[in-house]
């Protein structure tokens, strides 16, 4: 028993699982976003802009004794199209952001310059300072 206690313990502290763990949290957290931005205010626009004739909540297909909520449905899809985008958008700032940070480390500082490039340096200096002294 306590060897199965210490691979959990191993297996939670695993940055992998941690990391997941919040992804589950925010997503649900974000997922009310795409509700209420979906209900609360694109739905309300649709029913504006279409006089009250796109309202998805009464689309619905009766079958035999069997309603489908075709609108339930595609307020389902629009609320995935939501997030999908907003996660799209999440992983390509965090993509640029590491891109950046990867060149910006892969970067080599300028070599410092050699013996001979210094000498060559202090001689182009007193020259110019001969020139204007002349």
């Amino acid at each position: 028993m306590r060897e199965f206690i210490r691979e959990f313990k191993t297996f939670i502290a695993r940055g992998n699982v941690l990391d997941m763990a919040v992804g589950v949290i925010v997503g649900g957290a974000f997922k009310s976003i795409a509700d209420s931005l979906t209900n609360d205010i694109l739905m309300p626009l649709i029913l504006l802009l279409t006089n009250g004739g796109a309202d998805l909540s009464v689309w619905n297909v009766s079958v035999g004794g069997s309603t489908l909520g075709i609108g339930s449905f595609l307020s389902a899809v629009l609320n995935f199209l939501i997030m999908a985008f907003a996660v799209f958008c999440l992983v390509k700032l965090v993509n640029r952001i590491r891109w950046k940070k990867a060149v910006k480390e892969e970067t080599p500082a300028p070599p410092a310059p050699s013996r001979e490039e210094l000498l060559l340096m202090e001689i182009r200096d007193l020259l110019k300072e001969r020139s204007h002294e002349g």
